[in-house]
Parts: structure tokens; C-alpha cells; sequence
């Protein structure tokens, strides 16, 4: 039987070559957009599955609350995993972490850059599946100064030798480590990567008993069974025990006042697995994925197989009048119903199959180009797994029977009677169905429109919004550090080249923030406030170009302001600060005492961090000297090749064989919207896709509407109508089902946008004219594609359309 089926299957389908070609390759391109999204959506879920321990190994996170700024961080004290495996039977191992980017590192007169360093507790091997190739792992990273490779950076370095017991120098550390091990790669899928691993204990801060300087991000391995909300219920007393006093010492209140005054401060157990889909959790070492986007793009795939299946049908029953005598000799002949409709669902079955076929060639060949536009590395194999065959499979059947059953019922309910009498139109019943399915094709392609068009002005207004700052002609040097104390030599050194306008140096810079400290106002006993510090220079407002709307900036001839502070605008309004020229600042030194600090001046509020968040209160330091953060060059115009390599050249004077390491500061905070240039492009790639195949579905439909009104076309030619008169008469009814689709769509794509838009503190307004346009387009593209079969249909000499049948 089913070789019947497949002999008739291709015989019928020979016989309409155009329209089967259109057919498949409208499904194949639905197919394969649907299968890639599909391969980036499981890519995103794969994020640290591949750890054996995956379901038992959780990061601590910080959730607290001082004033009016949230802190929902992966940094913790050095501290708390220690106590954690003391006090909590639970806990069954603890791992902390301190990663450090981009780092220097020397064998010998060699330098090598290396783009993620990190510094590990020697119990990282053990909770995390990272194959180790040489060394032992339980005694790897026991000792102060030792550090493991990845395969790869081995390789770089000692090419084919043995790395093991080997001496490598890192940026300007005057100690040597020594190479205990080698591990295999980090996988794609994990949400942090190092190329080198160090002890640490070799941080001289690994001791650090201070529960309240979080910096280091802090991993538990559960014992097995082992309930993590049971384990949290107990984090408050945790709190109460080792940080309250610690803030009565600090702040002169108890843990549970300062708690009564609308403060929070507790922590949370985040669960491996969903580290990379939680973007709301700050200092991540790569940026997270919003789920929102893969439900986006997940909806997007669906919507693309809708209207891929749309577009079957109305093909199908476009081409419904050549089929018509066929199935009323069929019927005549004794073929039931149902045999009929089995007959078209496998016509329709072998269209999807040979459609998923082209559209795994079209996978294999878009991934590359889909890779490079994400910047990520998706992979599609075919044999990997057992189940992928047989659920491409059983993919491409389901698409069949679902993109074919309203043809098969409807070319089956033709009456033989009348059809063969040639009376197909009475023979035929009437097309509502299909207006719905094209308005519902219109409606998708809208709201993908209007869709994009919003996501590309949130990202044009994200990229183009006045920071409060000069991002442009700024040139950020990394790892000042480097150069100790001779930073104000350096400085003026460059100071002497032509193009160069202000250098500035200082701990952080707009973007790269590393300093979130509490303070108290004097007079104001009880209260805590929390401010991002950087620690600044005399020239660093002058070269971000920053205002100053109060007050003045720290000045050489004031010896005083070396123990002020300079604030922003939202410092005084959210701490409701009066007369700011009266009011001080209090913060503990290394000894404990108290350090009372005038404020000097308030600047306008900018952004130092992404538009993704409030801008929050914001504390500028003085600070003489060895700066462990940024120098920051700005130029009197664009930087040339050239200037950068004269700085270049001045680096290596004092910063011996480090290389310079920099970035533009307009690049990189377009860099902070990677995700969304990404998403955006991919959006458009979709949208064009889907509307593609819309609109090859409206091809159906015009065509069919050509083929029952050939007559009548003819008719109108011959008493005189103009080809203007027929295109209306013809595309009235696309354009009303246009209009209905934009009238269900317009209220859809705003609720859905509005949502969207809740993601960004700073967002755009929602306008009628990207409604109206997206209706434009639509209107514009039906209307391009009935022209060319309604022109067509103009060309035929009436007298031949008359004698149509």
C-alpha cells in the first residue's frame, strides 16, 4: 500500500512542478529557520550540564538591599565558604573563585596574553568536570604559587613539551609559578572559561575575615538528598551571627535595625544549571542569556512553521481546479473519501520530507554565517545522538500531515458530479478557511515587523543616548597597575604627544566598575549608604568630560581634598542632602578609625554602568599615586595608528615587556549591547524569512483567485475595464485581510513590546508610527506579490480567457 501511495505520490506531484517547487522550498526554508533557533535554544540549555555534579553544586549569591540600591551579585566574602562548610552538615565541599580577564603572562623574554585567568581553590577539580590530564587533582593546587594549563595554552606555550614543574611569571608579580597540571579545554557550554587556573591561597586576601568585602564568587557541593531551600531557611541566622556585628561596629545600629529601616542583606543559592539564564544577577564572567529572548525566538520558530504550513495549504488548494476532474473520475471510480484524503496526506508527507532534506543542507550551510552574527558556536550533527535522526523524522510527518490535512479534506470534498461536468467552482466549496489562514499569515508577518522595528530603536536609542560623558575619542589603557608608581611620569609623557588632549588615571572607568562601599553621613547616625567608588585623579572629570553643577572638582591648590569626595547629582537627591558644602561623609581607613570626608562638588549624572540599569549614587576619591585600575587618554580628534603606537611606545618604557593592553571607550560600551545588536540582527534575518514565505503563500492564494475568476477577467477586459479596475477588483480582498490582520495585531505586538521593554531602566516610548509602518510594509509587500500573476492575467488575449473553462 505504501508503495501505492508513493508511485501516485510522484506521479501526481510530477505533474505540477512549479507548484511543488515553490511548495518545497517555501517548507524548507521554514524548516531550517526553525531548526536553527532550535539548535540555539538547546545550546543555551546546555550550559553547564556537562558537570557530573551538576544537580548538587550551587553559587552563592548576594541579595541585599541598602537605600534605594539593589545588589543582586555573585560576589562574596572570601570568608563564607570556609564558615559554610564549618557550620552546615549540608555542605560537602566549597570552591572559591577570583577571575581576572585578560592577563600577562612570561616564559622567560616570552609574553603571552591570556584571555581568561582565574584563581581557584584546589577544590574546583573536584566539583567541576574538568578532566584533568596531568597532575593529581586532589593535591594540584594545594600550594601557594602553582597554576594548571588548558590543553590549548600549553600547547601555545611549551608546544610538544611537558609543561609539569615549569616556571612561568605572571603580569608583574615578583614570585614565579610553578606548572602543576594540565586540564582539558573548558567547554563552549559553561558560564565562566579559564585558559589558566592558580592557586587560591596564593590571593593574599584568601584569609581575609571580613564579612563584608565581597569580592570573590564562592561555589557548594550539597551532600546528596540534600534540600537547598532548607539549607537557605538558615542564611539569616548565618547573618545575624557573623555579619551583625560587624554592622554595629561599623554603623552603630544592630543587624535587625538596620534591617527595620527597609534594608536587606541575605544570600541565595543559585542552582548551576541556571546561572547562564539569570541575567539579573551582576558580575558575571560571561554575560547571561535573558530567557526572555529564547521564548522570543522560540515563538519566532514557531510562527515561521505556521506560516510555511500556511503557505502549503493555500498552494494546494491554489492548484485545486488542475486536480479537480482527476479526484471526480477518482470518486467515480469507487476511491472513498478517506483513501483520498490518505492519498494527498502522503503527497503532502514526501513534499515535507524532501523539504527536510533541503533544509538540513540549508542548516549545514547557515550555521556558519548564524555563528559568526552571535558570535557563538552552535552545532548541528546529525549521528551525535541516537534520538536526532528519528526526530527530524518524525518532525518532517508531523509538518506533512499538519501542512496537508485542510488541502486533503478540502480536494476531497469535491463534488464528482458537478466537477466533471466542468462546473469546478460549484464543485468546490468556498475558501473562508483560507482567507482566515492568509490573514493569520499577514497577522505573524506584522507583529515580526513591527516587532523588529522596535527592538532596533531601543537599540539605536541605547547606542545614541547622552551618557552624561564624552565616550568618543577616549582610549582606556588596562592593567595601570603595571606601571606602580611612575602612572603621573607616564601621563606626562603621553601629555607630550601633539594629538593627545588629557590623560587621566584612575581605579575605574564608565563600564568597569570594581568598588561598591557603605558609608555613613555625619549626623546622621543609623543610616547606611551604598555608593559605586573610583578612585580618581585631578584630570579625570576634564577627560570624560563630565560637569561639574556644584561645588568644584579636587584641585592641587586644596591639600584638604585629599581626604574629600566628589558625588553625583543622584547622591544628593536620593540621600536627601541639603547643603552639600556642610555635610561629610564617614568611612573606616585600614586601622579601624573613622575618616570623615567633606563633599567638594557634585557633578550631572552619568552612566557609568549600562543603560540596562538606574543610574545610582556615584563617589569620585582623590588618590595620589600607584593606581591598580585604568589610564585613560583622550585625543584631540580620532586616534590614529600611529598615536596609538607612539603610546605604545612609551608603555614599554615603563612597564617593561607587558605588552599595552587597551580599548576605545565607544567601543566597548557598544559592546555592553552585544546581545541585543545580536538578537536585533537576528530578529531582521527571521522576519525577512518569515515574511518571505507569507509571502509566497499570498502567491498561492493569488493564484488561485486568478485561476476561478479567468472568465470574469476576461469579461471585464472585454467591456472595457482598464487593467487598473481589475488589479482593485482582485487585490480588495488581500488588502481587507490585511487591515483585519493589522487591526489583531497592532494590539498583540504592544503588549508584547511593552513587556520587553520592561528589561531596560532606560527605554523608548512606544509610537503609532511603528505601528503604521509595519501595516505599510505589509500592504506594500501583498500588493507586490499579487502584481505580477494579476498582470499576468492582464497580458491573455480575452478572447481566449472567454473560452476558459
Amino acid at each position: 500500500m505504501i508503495k501505492n501511495l508513493l508511485k501516485h505520490s510522484l506521479r501526481a506531484l510530477k505533474k505540477q512542478k512549479a507548484y511543488v517547487a515553490i511548495n518545497i522550498f517555501g517548507l524548507s526554508v521554514g524548516i531550517a529557520c526553525s531548526l536553527i533557533i532550535a539548535l540555539f535554544i538547546l545550546h543555551q540549555l546546555s550550559f553547564d550540564q556537562y558537570n557530573l555534579n551538576k544537580d548538587r553544586i550551587y553559587r552563592l549569591t548576594l541579595d541585599g538591599k541598602i537605600g534605594e540600591q539593589e545588589i543582586n551579585s555573585a560576589y562574596t566574602a572570601a570568608i563564607i565558604g570556609p564558615t559554610m562548610a564549618v557550620d552546615f552538615p549540608e555542605v560537602e565541599k566549597f570552591c572559591r573563585m577570583n577571575t581576572y580577564g585578560e592577563t600577562i603572562v612570561k616564559d622567560g623574554d616570552r609574553v603571552f596574553t591570556v584571555k581568561d585567568f582565574a584563581e581557584i581553590d584546589s577544590s574546583f577539580l573536584e566539583l567541576f568536570t574538568i578532566p584533568l590530564l596531568k597532575g593529581n587533582v586532589k593535591t594540584v593546587l594545594n600550594e601557594p604559587n602553582t597554576m594548571v594549563l588548558s590543553e590549548s595554552m600549553a600547547q601555545i606555550i611549551f608546544g610538544d613539551q611537558d609543561p609539569v614543574d615549569k616556571m612561568l611569571r605572571v603580569n608583574t608579580r615578583q614570585e614565579p609559578y610553578r606548572i602543576t597540571g594540565v586540564m582539558a579545554d573548558f567547554p563552549e557550554e559553561s558560564h565562566f572559561n579559564a585558559d589558566i587556573l592558580t592557586s587560591f591561597v596564593t590571593n593574599q586576601r584568601a584569609n581575609d575575615s571580613e564579612w563584608l568585602n565581597n569580592s570573590f564568587s564562592t561555589y557548594l557541593l550539597l551532600k546528596p538528598n540534600t534540600s537547598p531551600d532548607a539549607l537557605e531557611a538558615k542564611f539569616p541566622g548565618m547573618v545575624e551571627k557573623y555579619i551583625g556585628p560587624r554592622v554595629q561596629e561599623l554603623f552603630g545600629i544592630s543587624i535587625s535595625d538596620f534591617i527595620s529601616q527597609g534594608n536587606r542583606y541575605n544570600f541565595h543559592l543559585q542552582p548551576l544549571t541556571k546561572i547562564h539564564l539569570d541575567p539579573s544577577v551582576e558580575s558575571e564572567v560571561k554575560p547571561a542569556t535573558d530567557p526572555k529572548y529564547l521564548i522570543i525566538f522560540g515563538s519566532i520558530a514557531i510562527l515561521i512553521i505556521v506560516i510555511a504550513s500556511i503557505n502549503f495549504m493555500n498552494l494546494s488548494t491554489a492548484q485545486a481546479t488542475k486536480r479537480a476532474k482527476e479526484i471526480g473520475i477518482k470518486k467515480v471510480s469507487g476511491s472513498s473519501k478517506g483513501m483520498l484524503i490518505t492519498q494527498f496526506l502522503s503527497d503532502s508527507v514526501l513534499i515535507s520530507f524532501i523539504a527536510l532534506i533541503l533544509a538540513v543542507l540549508m542548516v549545514f550551510l547557515a550555521l556558519p554565517f548564524f555563528n559568526n552574527l552571535l558570535d557563538t558556536k552552535v552545532s548541528f550533527h546529525l549521528f551525535s545522538n541516537f534520538y536526532t535522526l528519528p526526530l527530524l523524522i518524525l518532525f518532517a510527518i508531523v509538518v506533512g500531515i499538519l501542512a496537508g490535512t485542510y488541502p486533503a479534506f478540502y480536494l476531497s470534498s469535491f463534488n464528482p458530479t458537478t466537477v466533471l461536468k466542468g462546473k469546478i467552482r460549484d464543485g468546490v466549496k468556498n475558501g473562508k478557511l483560507r482567507s482566515i489562514l492568509v490573514s493569520v499569515q499577514f497577522l505573524i508577518s506584522i507583529v515580526l515587523i513591527i516587532g523588529t522595528i522596535i527592538m532596533y530603536r531601543q537599540l539605536t536609542y541605547m547606542l545614541n543616548k547622552d551618557l552624561g560623558f564624552d565616550k568618543d575619542r577616549l582610549l582606556v589603557i588596562e592593567q595601570a597597575g603595571s606601571i606602580g608608581d611612575q602612572v603621573n611620569t607616564f601621563k606626562e609623557e603621553v601629555l607630550k604627544l601633539p594629538e593627545v588632549e588629557s590623560v587621566s588615571a584612575s581605579t575605574a572607568v564608565p563600564g568597569h566598575n570594581n568598588n561598591n562601599n557603605g558609608y555613613m553621613l555625619e549626623g546622621r547616625d543609623g543610616e547606611t549608604f551604598l555608593l559605586q567608588t573610583a578612585w580618581v585623579d585631578y584630570d579625570f572629570l576634564k577627560t570624560y568630560n563630565i560637569k561639574v553643577t556644584d561645588g568644584r572638582f579636587f584641585d592641587r591648590s586644596f591639600g584638604s581634598d585629599q581626604q574629600a569626595c566628589f558625588v553625583n547629582q543622584k547622591t544628593i537627591e536620593e540621600f536627601g542632602i541639603g547643603d552639600f558644602s556642610q555635610t561629610r561623609f564617614i568611612t573606616m581607613d585600614d586601622a579601624e578609625d573613622r575618616v570623615h570626608m567633606p563633599i567638594v562638588g557634585v557633578c550631572s549624572d552619568f552612566h557609568f554602568q549600562s543603560l540596562h540599569s538606574r543610574i545610582n549614587p556615584y563617589m569620585m576619591r582623590f588618590k595620589q599615586g600607584n593606581y591598580w585600575g585604568y589610564v585613560t587618554v583622550k585625543f584631540n580628534s580620532g586616534a590614529t595608528a600611529q598615536s596609538v603606537t607612539q603610546i605604545e611606545n612609551i608603555w614599554k618604557r615603563f612597564a617593561s615587556n607587558n605588552p599595552l593592553q587597551y580599548f576605545f571607550m565607544s567601543d566597548d560600551f557598544g559592546h555592553m549591547y552585544k546581545a541585543e545588536q545580536q538578537n536585533a540582527k537576528l530578529a531582521v534575518v527571521f522576519a525577512i524569512l518569515g515574511i518571505f514565505i507569507a509571502a509566497l503563500g499570498l502567491f498561492g492564494l493569488t493564484s488561485f483567485t486568478i485561476e476561478q475568476r479567468t472568465k470574469e477577467v476576461g469579461v471585464r477586459k472585454a467591456l472595457g475595464a482598464t487593467g487598473i479596475n481589475i488589479f482593485y477588483i482582485i487585490s480588495k480582498e488581500i488588502i481587507i485581510l490585511v487591515c483585519v490582520a493589522t487591526l489583531i495585531a497592532w494590539p498583540l505586538i504592544f503588549f508584547i513590546a511593552r513587556n520587553w521593554l520592561h528589561n531596560y531602566y532606560y527605554r523608548i516610548h512606544l509610537q503609532v508610527f511603528e505601528f503604521f509602518i509595519g501595516f505599510v510594509i505589509a500592504i506594500m509587500i501583498a500588493l507586490l506579490t499579487i502584481s505580477y500573476k494579476t498582470l499576468k492575467s492582464l497580458r491573455i488575449n480575452p478572447a481566449n480567457t472567454l473560452r476558459y473553462e
